[in-house]
């Protein structure tokens, strides 16, 4: 009876989706409706478009996960991701963008840096960027999905994983980004009340506020199941503090898990697009509020259910949550909800998680096909028109054949990791030229080059012989060098790509741009006109 239930809520959600993509696909008749949706999108579906964007089952499993072993400290990942994700991102950057993006009649984040630097290189480079580097994001997403789906209804993660794939590649394909923020729109009220309940439950099953935050308090002395030293030689000091300063435990929660996403956020291709979907300031006004109480519930909701479920388990089995899962920090959010919830809420939720994984698939997914046949083949065969939008249909194809592939071989516990990976390199490689895109008229076109290779450069470097959580399982430093990483000494094989590559992408931007000659001031003026005087235009 309850598999009965589920099938016919599953199958209204996806009828529903499907509705929503015919009808974007109805109203997409030009590269514009495909890629910025004819930029008048109401500011309510672009803030929960940008939400359910954001907030995938990489936060919901994956981070709900970490949470579970690294305790409340990841909190102050809620905190960034409101003060930036949100705030930061809407007022100091989306206005800017939309304007700018309009001005030079930008409809992909690469094609936006390119035209403000007035580069080709930049905008097939970064085209490339994100068609090879995003696939590890999107193929964590569906992993994150389809351990859930495991795991509730013992169903064979790998059919999981292509039929997800396959039903979102369909309305991506023919709807394009209004396919995609229609849906999200739908998936993310969804996911919004399914979290609300699930906190709510968690704490009232644990006797209130209160009682849960203590109880997790006095498990000071249960070390987290991955930590195999003392507790004073990692650094943990309990689940609800932060760790030592500057220990391994340390720079792993802040410089990977808060840093790597909490500033990630910014140079978010899939993201940064959305602000040049709106017509006007007004509307990204109207989204803030909108999208700060989506991004607190969601990321909050997830960090404090992961956190408390040490609780739980360790009341009823006497492990920690990451043992009661196998060892397996993606398993943790589905094996709790399978253990302590009721059959028809875990079948609830996992619509609430397929909304999560669909939202943020569509979205990725849009914006490899669209750096595919925009950025790369237009840039490359000079060519512009509709012929972008078959190629970038093609584009998505192989986007999501490739994210198939990545999730049947990667390894266990990989989602929070995939996914902070995919924010350091973005923050890298984009971050330092995207802010002088918006707010520095003296940056040159070599400054932005030398901002982007090097932020690339560096960020892969560190990836491949200097962060251990990657150069180990690569083994390519192993091979050469005799170690898993070029350098052994605490904490530099805890330190994120990210920390090590962007100071140098920032240093490289702004070095090489007083070095050589300005822009002409005609085409800085095109560029930031309306700017700095259109209040709510």
């Amino acid at each position: 009876m309850d598999l009965m239930v589920l099938t016919v809520v599953v199958l209204i959600f996806l009828l529903i989706n499907g509705y929503l993509g015919y009808i974007a696909w109805r109203r997409t008749k030009s590269a514009d409706d495909y890629m910025v949706a004819g930029r008048e999108t109401h500011p309510f579906i672009m803030a929960l478009s940008y939400g359910a964007t954001f907030i995938s089952t990489a936060a919901i499993v994956g981070f709900g996960g970490v949470a579970a072993n690294y305790g409340m400290g990841i909190l102050w990942l809620v905190f960034l991701n409101i003060l930036v994700g949100i705030f930061i991102a809407f007022v100091f950057f989306g206005k800017r963008t939309r304007r700018m993006g309009h001005n030079l009649s930008a409809l992909t984040f690469p094609e936006f840096l390119s035209r403000r630097f007035n580069s080709r290189f930049i905008q097939y480079f970064s085209g490339a960027v994100i068609f090879i580097g995003m696939p590890i994001y999107a193929s964590v997403v569906l992993v994150g999905m389809a351990r859930f789906v495991e795991t509730t209804l013992q169903l064979d993660y790998n059919i999981a994983l292509v039929v997800m794939a396959a039903i979102v590649a369909i309305y991506v394909i023919f709807g394009g980004i209004r396919g995609v923020m229609y849906t999200d729109a739908l998936q993310g009220s969804i996911m919004f009340f399914g979290m609300i309940f699930l906190l709510g439950a968690i704490y009232w099953m644990l006797g209130g506020v209160v009682d849960a935050n203590q109880a997790l308090t006095n498990l000071v002395n249960i070390v987290p199941a991955n930590t195999t030293a003392a507790a004073t030689t990692t650094g943990f000091t309990g689940w609800t503090s932060m760790p030592a300063l500057g220990s391994t435990f340390w720079w792993t929660l802040v410089s990977s898990l808060i840093l790597g996403v909490g500033i990630g956020v910014l140079s978010q291709p899939q993201l940064v697009v959305r602000f040049m979907t709106v017509k006007s300031n007004r509307e990204l006004n109207r989204a803030v509020l909108i999208g700060g109480v989506f991004i607190f519930i969601m990321t909050f909701g997830a960090y404090v259910v992961g956190s408390l479920s040490n609780v739980y388990f360790f009341q009823t089995t006497g492990q920690t949550a990451v043992q009661a899962a196998g060892g397996n920090l993606d398993k943790v959010i589905p094996t709790f909800i399978a253990a302590v919830m009721p059959l028809w809420f875990a079948y609830l939720f996992m619509v609430a998680l397929l909304s999560a994984a669909m939202s943020t698939l569509s979205a990725n997914f849009h914006v490899q096909g669209t750096a595919f046949g925009r950025d790369i083949y237009e840039t490359i065969v000079n060519k512009t028109g509709i012929s972008s939008v078959r190629v970038a249909r093609i584009g998505i194809v192989i986007a999501v054949i490739i994210a198939v592939i990545m999730g049947f071989i990667l390894p266990a516990s990989v989602v929070a990791v995939g996914t902070s990976m995919w924010f350091g390199i973005t923050a890298a490689a984009f971050l330092a030229i995207y802010v002088a895109a918006v707010y520095w008229k003296r940056a040159t076109k070599e400054g932005a080059i030398a901002g982007l290779l090097s932020g690339t450069l560096v960020s892969l470097f560190w990836i491949i012989f200097g962060y251990k959580k990657t150069a180990e399982p690569l083994g390519i430093s192993k091979a050469l060098m005799g170690h898993s990483t070029i350098i052994t000494s605490v904490p530099w094989p805890t330190v994120d790509p990210m920390v090590v590559a962007l100071p140098v992408a920032i240093i490289a931007t702004i070095v090489v741009s007083l070095l050589t000659k300005p822009p002409e001031k005609e085409f800085v003026d095109k560029c930031f006109e309306g700017i700095d005087t259109a209040k709510g235009k």
